[in-house]
């Protein structure tokens, strides 16, 4: 094996997080344009075959005009190989933002000039948080009216507990925006696109502010934004191409290249030469045509080559990846190689599942990629006995790719899903519909909640004897406790000391 340090430092893998309608689509479309990905705007939301380069490809997504996968798009500038991680938007798809931020190394957080921090964007934050993943903050549609700058910084340093160091400021905003001050090159970019030199220190109010900004805001430290204690700020429209350029350029300066990642028994870097990824999402049918299935890897550490073999853990099974596909926005290509940060996508026919780690060394599991334990969970029921042996493929897809979760009760024959949001019972009608050709429905379950078994084998077979009628095997043959409500669980939590009833359950 070769020994050499396989690090590319000119890798750049990062999410766009934001509340919905905060611009989010807007400005994935304009990354892509300006890194030259695609060739004219519109083109992310064009039919046809321009609409190769959406993310937004499932028939509910275009429904209802939201994102509800996680989708990877790549695209190269000044040098720099960009994979961007589009994440949903919407607030019941908690669970896939959150695998798909455990496989960036920086994240752009979009806020809505005009709304502020909002629910959404507070929650995903708190994701990043947990990762200490480096943030750039990206104030948008300053073209319209807005808050104040100051409130929006001070609301983002409150609300977040976050240092910000604006490093552009706006002057004016909605019908009198005057264009974007740069605050390191003291350069003004008007709205017809030309820059030029531009001194506003006497240029009341904006020499007040500049003035105020030098005094009351942290000068911009790589090291604290790199640990996730700063966030620099940038304002600017996506839709009007104000910012964007600028953006771009912090992502080529400021954000990391590929950072280690948390794993037993030891972390992986990406100087190791071992190649090693973790399957981060799973996607069925993103080409109905040919029912395909894609899992989405992020490269850890190694040079990955096509056709080499990988081991999966846990498994021991070889894996040989014959057609690696690197996803650019117009097209796929297949994969010859790849570094660490790169997202390379596996086809492949339900080996691979979310959580998995692959590697060509000594094994190693990457960790923190939990499953949550559901907050809503529903019988299913089919309108057409027959289509049996249908939906229960559909079901193994659909848990595969972390939609849902299915649950097989101890006692009786309804099987149950359970998901983290109602969206994805939405999601999950609509793909049982349109994918599979399988018409179901979902009816009120007994049970509230679920909670994973852990303890001694005495105990928990001394439990089972006397719950077998709330309990049920989660798709891994897991026991799992299926709760009426919050106080039955409470009640049996108590009852029951030595076992442990868990809200998360991590890969083998």
């Amino acid at each position: 094996m070769d020994s050499r340090p396989t690090t590319r430092p000119d890798r750049r893998t990062f999410a766009i997080i934001s509340h919905p309608d905060a611009g989010k689509t807007t400005l994935t479309e304009k990354l892509l344009l300006f890194g030259g990905a695609i060739h004219a705007a519109g083109e992310v939301k064009a039919r046809g075959q321009a609409r190769r380069a959406r993310s937004d490809w499932m028939k509910i997504e275009q429904q209802r005009g939201i994102s509800v996968t996680s989708s990877v798009m790549t695209f190269e500038r000044d040098g720099l190989t960009f994979n961007l991680l589009d994440t949903p938007g919407h607030e019941d798809f908690s669970e896939d933002t959150y695998r798909t931020l455990t496989a960036v190394d920086s994240a752009v957080m979009v806020i809505d000039a005009a709304r502020g921090i909002e629910a959404q964007t507070r929650k995903l934050f708190e994701v990043c948080r947990l990762r200490s993943v480096p943030i750039i903050t990206f104030v948008n549609k300053v073209d319209r009216e807005g808050r104040h700058p100051f409130d929006l910084l001070d609301e983002i340093a409150s609300d977040l507990a976050l240092d910000v160091s604006p490093m552009n400021w706006p002057v004016g905003m909605g019908g009198t925006f005057e264009g974007l001050y740069n605050l390191e090159t003291k350069q003004l970019t008007k709205p017809d696109g030309t820059t030029a030199p531009a001194d506003l220190s006497g240029h009341d109010p904006v020499g007040e502010e500049l003035a105020l900004i030098d005094a009351g805001y942290a000068a911009f430290d790589e090291v604290a934004y790199r640990h996730g204690d700063l966030t620099p700020v940038f304002f600017g429209s996506a839709l009007k191409d104000f910012g964007v350029s600028e953006l771009i350029d912090a992502l080529a300066r400021f954000a990391p290249s590929p950072r280690p990642q948390p794993a037993e028994p030891e972390a992986v870097s990406p100087d190791d030469a071992a190649v090693t990824g973790f399957i981060f999402k799973v996607q069925a049918n993103m080409n109905p045509m040919h029912r395909d299935r894609v899992a989405f890897m992020r490269l850890c550490s190694g040079k990955f080559k096509r056709g080499m073999k990988l081991n999966q853990v846990g498994t021991g099974k070889a894996i040989a990846v014959h057609s690696p596909i690197l996803f650019f926005a117009q097209n796929r290509e297949t994969a010859e190689e790849a570094w660490p940060g790169d997202i390379i996508g596996i086809p492949n026919h339900g080996t691979l599942r979310v959580g998995d780690t692959l590697t060509d060394g000594p094994p190693k599991t990457i960790t923190g990629l939990p499953n949550f334990a559901p907050e809503i969970l529903r019988r299913i029921a089919l309108k057409d006995p027959t289509k049996t042996k249908q939906l229960r493929k559909a079901l193994d897809d659909l848990a595969e790719e972390g939609i849902i979760q299915v649950f097989y009760p101890e006692v009786g024959s309804a099987w149950v899903v359970g998901v983290v949001g109602q969206l994805q019972l939405e999601v999950l009608i609509s793909r049982l519909e349109v994918e599979y050709k399988v018409d179901a429905k979902l009816e009120p379950s007994p049970w509230d909640t679920a909670r994973w078994l852990a303890g001694d084998a005495r105990d928990i077979d001394a439990f089972a004897t006397i719950h077998r009628g709330a309990l049920a095997r989660d798709r891994d043959g897991a026991l799992v406790f299926m709760a009426k409500d919050a106080w039955e669980l409470n009640y049996v939590k108590e009852r029951n000391p030595n076992l442990r009833f868990s809200a998360t359950k991590e890969r083998a």
